[in-house]
């Protein structure tokens, strides 16, 4: 399978889990309300979200882990990898064991009836605890996961990560299933189910990179140890973990404030615009994750333009996708929002806040790519200040202007500005330092996605027009998709991209 071939398939891939997980997952969380009830579910969340806020920190290790290796496989130097990987291990096991000790000194504090950190009754308190810690197991095996799924993606095997998230997700089903008819404590259970899935994800992407790529070695022994490379990796680290902590600090933080200045109805609303976006997230990260390999390697290889120019295919295609679903989204988010929620049920400003959300993330999509060539590049100091920083000044902006007595939809106005403010940054700081080419960037990414997204807002208005009734934004998303499609065929892609889909659809028939 050639290189361009292989990347589409890794995109479909991620595609087809996010869209089988989401599935999934919803209808797991119905069954898991219904099993728990509002109070134990309620304290599922409370006591494992103390731990789970702590999950951007994996997802830093991991981007950390992948772009060393495959700007090393890039430069064909496989000690070097071996090397990178052994290192990148003991650093996630050390860091994992300190983590989970830190989390297990903190629990008297936060379990304790004289500080009341946590109001949980005194009836539960037991099980709270024991949520806890399997929580906090179930961290630490992540982040032991981590190399190990690095190593996948720097090999770019993005359907074996697929398939084990789908099958981590039917898995997950079926073991909720089986908790609903159990008599045993249902919490408890719960909790055990999420940590034996997490055991088993590590178990089937360290055997099997272990037994795919020669250098992946289960346990290094300690003569491989080199400080010189862990200090490489914690420096690359420590930028990547300040730009995921910045944007949970956004998100966490915009929660603080709206509770304090109108109370917890309109966190509601900002719950739901947060799983609207984190949909959208996911569905953007399926593009990152399968090209993201290539650009790096690209820069390994020394070829600065290549990468360049598969960073501008990243742009354009993550874009391109995730718009197709965006926009008609936007247009029919309120017939979307009562039909999931039946209608009574949605919060005010839940709308507003969800179709900003969503239009934000559509302009981030227009330079995404380019985030990752700085990856590639290795200098993320400066990127990492001030692209984390943009982020916890919307908290701040909010805080000041709600202070000043605005209505709190300009909040979400500040929120699409500096979403829009730091896609152009990313434009202008890899011109600076990467000698981008803002003309030639402009013409391979802009302008094919103008005509594919004026195809989708005229379908989205045509579509509109028509009687408001419960699924009338089933007629528009999917006219919407189906008329971009085309548009983005004809006009959206390269020659080059043409003939790659068109052979892949040839070989699977």
């Amino acid at each position: 399978m050639d290189k361009n071939t292989r990347t589409f398939v890794n995109v479909l891939a991620q595609y087809v889990r996010t869209a089988v997980t989401v599935i999934v997952s919803l209808f797991i969380t119905r069954l898991v309300l219904h099993a728990l009830g509002k109070s134990d579910y309620g304290l599922f969340m409370l006591v494992g979200g103390v731990v789970t806020m702590l999950g951007f920190l994996t997802n830093a290790m991991i981007v950390t882990t992948q772009r060393h290796l495959s700007f090393y496989y890039g430069k064909s130097n496989k000690s070097r990898v071996s090397s990178i990987f052994s290192n990148s291990l003991f650093t996630h096991i050390g860091l994992g064991i300190l983590l989970f000790l830190l989390l297990i000194s903190i629990m008297p504090f936060l379990f304790s009836d004289s500080h009341k950190f946590l109001n949980i009754d005194a009836e539960r308190m037991d099980v709270a605890k024991y949520v806890y810690f399997f929580s906090a197991a179930g961290l630490f095996v992540t982040f032991i996961t981590a190399p190990f799924k690095g190593m996948l993606m720097a090999h770019e095997n993005i359907v074996f990560i697929s398939v084990v998230e789908v099958c981590d997700a039917f898995l997950k089903l079926v073991l909720v299933l089986i908790m609903t008819s159990t008599k045993a404590d249902q919490l408890l259970f719960y909790s055990i189910i999420l940590f034996l899935v997490q055991l088993l994800n590590l178990l089937a992407f360290s055997l099997f990179a272990n037994y795919k790529y020669e250098e992946c070695i289960l346990f290094p022994k300690l003569k491989y140890l080199r400080i010189n490379e862990i200090k490489r990796i914690f420096n690359f680290a420590g930028w990547t973990v300040y730009s995921y902590g910045c944007n949970v600090f956004r998100n966490q933080g915009l929660n603080f404030v709206y509770n304090h200045f109108f109370g917890t109805i309109i966190n509601a609303a900002n719950g739901l615009a947060t799983q609207v976006s984190n949909s959208i997230a996911f569905l953007a990260q399926s593009v990152l994750n399968a090209f993201s390999p290539r650009v790096i390697k690209a820069e390994g290889e020394g070829d600065r333009q290549a990468m360049l120019r598969l960073a501008a295919a990243t742009s354009k295609i993550s874009f391109l996708l995730l718009s197709m679903f965006a926009i008609p989204l936007c247009f029919e988010m309120n017939g979307v929002m009562n039909f999931w929620l039946k209608n009574q049920l949605v919060p005010e400003n839940a709308v507003f806040f969800s179709r900003c959300v969503v239009i934000a993330s559509i302009f981030d999509q227009l330079t995404i790519g380019l985030g990752v060539a700085n990856q590639a590049i290795g200098k993320i100091r400066n990127y990492s200040l001030v692209m984390g920083t943009a982020k916890i000044m919307v908290v701040v902006f909010a805080a000041i202007l709600l202070h000043k007595g605005y209505d709190v939809r300009i909040t979400m106005y500040i929120y699409i500005i500096i979403e829009c403010i730091s896609a152009v940054f990313r434009l202008v700081y890899m011109h600076l330092t990467a000698n981008l080419s803002i003309l030639e960037y402009s013409k391979n990414v802009f302008k094919k996605c103008i005509l594919p997204t004026v195809t989708l807002v005229s379908v989205c208005s045509l579509c509109m027009l028509l009687p408001d009734f419960t699924y009338r934004f089933c007629i528009t998303i999917s006219s919407a998709i189906i008329a971009d499609m085309l548009i983005v065929y004809n006009f959206g892609l390269e020659k080059s991209e043409k003939v790659v889909f068109m052979n892949l659809i040839k070989r699977k028939r």
